[in-house]
């Protein structure tokens, strides 16, 4: 095996997609930031700037450490049981969320590391026992208890990110052989823990409902004494459920196909909620147009070819089954997003990778990256 250079398309791709992130932060934000929350223009923007500082050397790491050094016990136990530690401790502290840890001056989201932890829990777990995949005692139990504590730690304040997680690991365990059946049950019973926390909390009842009967007709027949809906507004401080996802379109539409121009976007002067984070990808459309909002699509395209390339390409089962829970996390996590602000699925709070605000998402995202360059730097 030779050592190859570093795969510059992607790397490149990664390091544009994240400066442009940047600059989409400033313009989404600096006008929320003077209006809503009494800052300087500035806030978020130099919040971004600190956690890339952070993430950007983390990147530079994970891409210089040979990935196989990562196939160990320490590093597939150790950091998944860190995430899982850290998301306890959202729970405990984080009583209305259930999301956030604070450390110092910064808030932390376990959800967004456990990403991370997760995929190389997964390509270890599924490298050493890809023979035995099916066999309920030895894989099938163990790998169905951590994706359980995982799934139900973050679901209750994290939905977006559990289902991200566990699309990713589906995709893995199918990839390395698990049986249709198996699959089938797996993927019941997450439906089912996922409707159950959809009804835990009425604003996530609400979101569905007015995706799914924005005018209440059938609703309304189901339930005529109105106790869905009673239950939709104690949870929420406004009964239009489906506002952030009009916002999101008439921003999108605004831009037709080149934009409004840079920093000149109306909707997220105090119009559309989360604008600087969740709904980021529909001023980039305002802003920038068909034009933006492709760019940063072809972006996810190049992550998904040359990460799917990889999986080909690795000298070893770690290294294909890195290279693909990295980039599944990703195009799934860009995939939801997007289709959200398009208004094809319900609103689920869910940052778009490298282009949103958040510093947690961006360090999570980037050191996930970092073990995919790794993975490319180490191939044929």
């Amino acid at each position: 095996m030779t050592h190859r250079h570093t795969d510059r398309v992607l790397f490149y791709t990664i390091l544009s997609m994240v400066f442009f992130g940047v600059i989409m932060v400033f313009s989404s934000s600096s006008a929320v930031a003077e209006t809503r929350y009494r800052l300087e223009m500035t806030h978020f923007l130099k919040q971004q700037l600190w956690w890339l500082l952070v993430s950007i050397p983390v990147l530079m790491i994970f891409k210089r450490i040979d990935f196989r050094k990562l196939e160990t016990p320490q590093w597939a136990f150790g950091t998944l049981g860190l995430a899982l530690m850290l998301q306890v401790m959202a729970c405990i502290f984080d009583r209305n969320t259930h999301r956030w840890v604070k450390l110092g001056g910064f808030n932390l989201q376990p959800s967004e590391l456990a990403k991370p932890a997760l995929i190389l829990f997964l390509a270890y777990f599924v490298s050493r026992r890809s023979g035995t995949i099916n066999n309920p005692r030895y894989s099938i139990a163990p790998a169905a208890l951590v994706m359980g504590l995982l799934f139900f730690s973050i679901g209750l304040g994290d939905l977006g990110t559990a289902i991200v997680l566990a699309v990713t690991a589906g995709v893995l365990f199918f990839v390395a052989g698990l049986s249709w059946r198996v699959v089938a049950l797996a993927g019941g019973l997450f439906l089912l823990a996922g409707t159950a926390f959809v009804a835990s909390k009425g604003y996530r009842v609400g979101r569905v409902v007015g995706f799914l009967d924005p005018e209440f007709v059938v609703l309304d027949r189901m339930d005529p004494n109105g106790h869905i809906k009673n239950y939709m507004r104690q949870a929420s401080t406004s009964g239009d459920y489906g506002y952030q996802a009009r916002q999101a379109k008439l921003a999108v539409g605004s831009g037709g196909v080149l934009g409004l121009g840079l920093m000149q976007s109306h909707q997220k002067l105090s119009f559309l909620p989360e604008a600087q984070t969740d709904c980021i990808f529909a001023i980039v459309g305002e802003e920038l147009g068909l034009w933006g909002t492709t760019g940063v699509l072809l972006g996810f395209l190049v992550i998904l070819w040359r990460g799917t390339r990889l999986f080909f390409v690795a000298p070893d089962d770690f290294g294909r089954y890195l290279a693909l829970g990295v980039t599944v996390s990703i195009i799934v996590q860009a995939f939801v997003n997007m289709t959200m602000v398009l208004d094809l699925i319900p609103t689920k709070g869910i940052p778009l990778p490298m282009i949103s605000y958040g510093g947690s998402s961006l360090l999570s995202t980037l050191a996930s990256l970092g073990m995919l360059l790794s993975v490319s730097e180490q191939s044929e």
